[in-house]
């Protein structure tokens, strides 16, 4: 049986469409719909339920020992209130899953994980425990909300002294006060656009989303589903765990070689079955449809009558209003540019190689796009 958020009464009481996912009942949009909830994170602001995500806590005197052992990242380079993005491989160089990892202090570390994913990477993280260190699954008493668009500033300004907000990005402060409620505020997101992830007891939940919404109301912010989050985060080119990655994919076959510090001291698990498998044969590319139709994922891709690569996920951008993808192709037909043909239910569509991300914050209207 699915588990509920703390929010699940206030998502039925805003007209959300609850489905099943990642072991929860959660939105996958409001009466608004997904391209006007898609939207308005782009141009106004849009608030998420993501209370699914794990969270763990690593303390002790070897807990960056452990957490370099786990993870492709150096965790050793954060400063306290700082985030680093991290995969994390098991020992043939593809992924148990990836994460973020928050520096709370010297000895004090916060992961955050894939829901879906949760029991598996708290399994696997607790087998390679070693040392003096101290582990720690809080995600059934944790809640964490996604205040995301560019709005969202000045929206949570409303509730907090306006100093304390952070500046940069991947940062975080601890004991944020939300009209008096303690929260930890991060500068990250899945949208590609400006905002927060807020963490919070889970009782104190519905009281922050309800203050949020009454505050952002001006400012045209309304409560989005999963449909809009996973929109959002292909236009921004971000990968997603069981699409564009899995336990037989490396980091480095899918552009996030930045985030593999192959010269750490110790090393990390995978990197001697990853560094053999060089060169590797496929990449990460962007599609966009030429015209009409609309991609998903596993779709083959072609040149001609030879096959190149497979979607990993797909979808029509309300942004660039036409069908955007995410692919794995054979690295030597992936020039931008490249014209290919995604076969979709026994016909062929036309589309073309184009850089990632699709979607910049900084663009200021789709125009101003390569897309167009």
């Amino acid at each position: 049986m699915e588990k509920k958020t703390p929010l699940y009464d206030c998502h039925l009481a805003a007209g959300g469409k609850p489905v099943p996912f990642a072991g929860y009942l959660l939105p996958i949009q409001y009466a608004t719909g997904i391209i006007t909830e898609h939207m308005a994170v782009r141009k106004q602001a849009g608030l998420f339920d993501v209370s699914h995500m794990g969270e763990v806590i690593y303390s002790g005197r070897d807990a960056v020992k452990n957490l370099n052992h786990l993870l492709t990242n150096d965790v050793a380079l954060l400063r306290y209130g700082e985030i680093c993005y991290s995969p994390m491989c098991n020992t043939e160089g593809g992924f148990v899953d990836d994460l973020i990892a928050y520096k709370l202090d010297d000895e004090k570390y916060m992961l955050v994980v894939n829901a879906s994913n949760r029991e598996k990477d708290v399994a696997w993280m607790q087998e390679h425990l070693f040392g003096d260190v101290q582990f720690e699954d809080i995600s059934d008493s944790m809640a964490e909300l996604a205040l995301q668009g560019p709005n969202s500033t000045a929206i949570l300004a409303k509730l907090t002294d306006a100093a304390a907000l952070l500046v940069g990005n991947y940062t975080f402060k601890e004991n944020i006060l939300l009209n008096g409620i303690s929260c930890l505020v991060s500068v990250t997101g899945y949208t590609g656009e400006m905002g927060y992830e807020i963490y919070l007891d889970n009782a104190d939940a519905a009281e922050v989303w309800n203050l949020l919404l009454a505050a952002g109301k001006e400012l045209g912010l309304i409560p989005c589903g999963l449909g809009s989050r996973d929109t959002l985060r292909l236009e921004a080119g971000m990968p997603l765990y069981g699409h564009e990655m899995d336990e037989r994919i490396t980091p480095l076959e899918i552009g996030l070689s930045y985030f593999v510090h192959l010269e750490k001291e110790g090393g990390f698990l995978g990197k001697e079955a990853m560094l053999a498998k060089k060169p590797y044969a496929n990449k990460r590319v962007g599609l966009k449809v030429n015209g009409r139709g609309i991609v998903r994922e596993q779709e083959k891709i072609f040149i001609g009558d030879q096959e190149i690569g497979i979607t990993t996920s797909g979808t029509y951008s309300p942004y660039f209003s036409c069908g955007l993808a995410m692919a794995r192709i054979n690295k030597k037909y992936g020039k931008i540019g490249t014209l290919v043909d995604v076969e979709v239910r026994g016909r062929r569509i036309a589309a073309e190689i184009v850089a990632l991300p699709f979607y910049k914050r900084n663009q200021t209207t789709a125009s101003a796009s390569p897309l167009k």
